[in-house]
């Protein structure tokens, strides 16, 4: 796998995660361990990112 192509991917999963804690704090009784859940893989994610980025 190419450093673009593992960007790409982790990019994508990002957004996914984005659109699901926007999602999940429009709720009228959002689920807040689901929530934090939610936000902590969504900063691993973006930690991969910049380690990724680092290391090019």
């Amino acid at each position: 796998m190419t450093l673009e192509t593992y960007l790409t991917e982790l990019r994508k999963k990002h957004a996914k995660l984005s659109g699901l804690v926007d999602s999940e704090q429009k709720r009228v009784a959002p689920d807040s361990k689901m929530l934090n859940d939610l936000k902590k893989q969504k900063l691993l994610v973006k930690e991969k990112i910049s380690r990724a980025l680092d290391r090019a």
